[in-house]
């Protein structure tokens, strides 16, 4: 053996005297093992096992420099989740649920979390709602998302309902998910200054994807004559149509109000004035009151009509209400069921009305003197009297007897006389007709636009009435949310429809 060999087989004997798990430790010591590997471990030829490095025997054998140190970290770890649920179960909270959820590293962490939620105004209970609250971070997650929300108009004093009612909100990034669902709704032309309402309503709308049925809901309600500037209204009424799926929710019930009659432009109009018409189930709640409507002896081509004067008939609890008023309008007028359909066709708003308030007009009428008969007719030809304050129709009944001094049986003809503004239209035109020395019947001078009525005035001969369509006979009507209807003749019956629903 020269001497080069002899050199390299003593410096392995000395590696081998060196303790095995001090070689893991020196990579210099550790790279010189694999030439010899047959020789690095003679304890494995002899045969004595308790030496070995694997994992599964013995891990107090384990490289010290990692492995020690995380079953140490486990060890910790294991402790501190023991303590900390031992905490939580002493305030009242239930821990079993955060068993997958990685929990802070001390007690201390924890008690400021929960500390910070409860001053927030949440009680443990509302905790226990969604415990995952207890695994977001102070300040990577709370103080940094609560502070956009009061940012962007979230009274600070409604932030603890707000978690309560959506803690997932917590969990939420400011710049990748909620900033994003911000920009969006401002680009439906929400103001600015409802932003804070419409997400304290549905509060969820900070979880939805924008490409998914936010942005859908809008596009397809925009293709059936929506107009898109109205939108950002929309949204403020009624913002829950933003999570509605197109294909199960909105488009089934705008195709079965189509098949009523509805046109696309009225019910368009109908979804702009009143979003909430989106939220009606359909099976539930809009079929059976369009069969109960049938029922109770509507006729089905004025279906249509009615639910454009009267969108939220849709919504009611129907059989009862109209039970009620047929049996009070029977007690009250001896009016049948068939015209208490034609009544509520003609004003479908009875249906909701309060029998002390439809009593009033009646009660005025039959103190004047009319027969109960005469009454019943009037309330038939306009339903709108039931729905007068009586200090309008003394003043207009007055004026009819002092200083028109036209016989009670022309009101029993043209009982929409009640409907018109005494001051704006009945007194000046009659005064025009006095000047003229024109004699002529209640309709012929109320029931026209103000050119129609200067055109007749300045005619040789008095043209025949014509009714035209009932349920846009008459003045303003004394109704929450009722403007005055146009009276522009000769219109289709969609322009009818379309005016009716714009005034509603």
């Amino acid at each position: 053996m020269n001497s080069s060999a002899l050199l390299k087989r003593q410096k392995l004997l000395k590696i081998l005297q060196v303790p095995y798990i001090f070689r893991q430790r020196c990579p210099k010591l550790k790279a010189l093992q694999n030439p010899c590997a047959q020789i690095q471990n003679p304890l494995r030829v002899l045969g004595i096992s308790q030496y070995s490095t694997q994992s599964t025997k013995f891990p107090e054998y384990q490289m010290p420099s990692v492995t020690w140190g995380v079953v140490q970290g486990k060890k910790e770890k294991l402790v501190n989740r023991v303590k900390i649920c031992d905490y939580l179960k002493t305030l009242g909270i239930i821990p079993d649920e955060l068993e997958n959820l990685e929990l802070p590293s001390t007690v201390e962490v924890m008690s400021g979390r929960v500390e910070f939620l409860q001053k927030l105004g949440l009680t443990i209970d509302d905790i226990n709602e969604y415990p995952f609250m207890l695994g977001c971070s102070l300040r990577k997650n709370m103080i940094p998302v609560l502070g956009y929300l009061e940012k962007i108009g979230i009274p600070k004093s409604k932030l603890g309902e707000f978690v309560k009612n959506y803690p997932q909100v917590l969990h939420a990034s400011v710049v990748v998910e909620l900033a994003p669902v911000i920009k969006f709704l401002r680009g439906l032309d929400v103001e600015k200054q409802d932003i804070g309402y419409v997400l304290q309503k549905y509060p969820e709308l900070l979880g939805f994807k924008l490409e998914g049925t936010m942005s859908t809901s809008v596009a397809y309600l925009v293709s059936i004559g929506v107009s898109p500037r109205d939108i950002g209204p929309m949204v403020t009424q009624y913002p829950y149509f933003l999570g509605m799926r197109v294909g199960t929710m909105i488009k089934p019930l705008v195709d079965y109000l189509v098949s009523l009659g509805l046109p696309k432009k009225i019910l368009a109009r109908m979804l702009e004035k009143r979003a909430y018409l989106l939220g009606y189930d359909l099976e539930e709640t809009v079929k059976p009151n369009v069969d109960c409507l049938i029922s109770f002896g509507m006729r089905r081509e004025a279906i249509a009509s009615v639910i454009a004067q009267y969108p939220q008939i849709l919504g009611l609890p129907l059989k009862a209400k109209l039970s009620s008023q047929q049996y009070f309008f029977n007690l009250k007028l001896k009016i049948d069921p068939d015209g208490f359909a034609r009544v509520i066709e003609k004003m479908p708003q009875i249906a909701s009305l309060n029998q002390h308030v439809l009593m009033k007009p009646i009660e005025f009428l039959l103190g004047r003197g009319l027969p109960l008969e005469d009454v019943a007719k009037m309330v038939m030809k306009c339903p709108q009297l039931v729905a007068l304050r009586v200090e309008h129709m003394k003043r207009s009944y007055y004026y009819f007897k002092s200083e028109m001094g036209r016989p009670v049986k022309e009101l029993v003809e043209f009982p929409e006389y009640f409907t018109y503004s005494l001051e704006s239209r009945i007194k000046p035109r009659y005064l025009k007709l006095q000047n003229k020395g024109i004699r002529c019947s209640l309709n012929w001078f109320l029931n026209c636009s103000d050119q129609r009525f200067e055109e007749r005035l300045e005619g040789d001969y008095i043209e025949s009435e014509s009714l035209g369509p009932s349920f846009c006979m008459g003045g303003k009507l004394e109704l929450p949310g009722n403007d005055i209807v146009s009276d522009e003749e000769d219109e289709s019956d969609d322009e009818i429809l379309y005016r009716r629903t714009v005034s509603l």
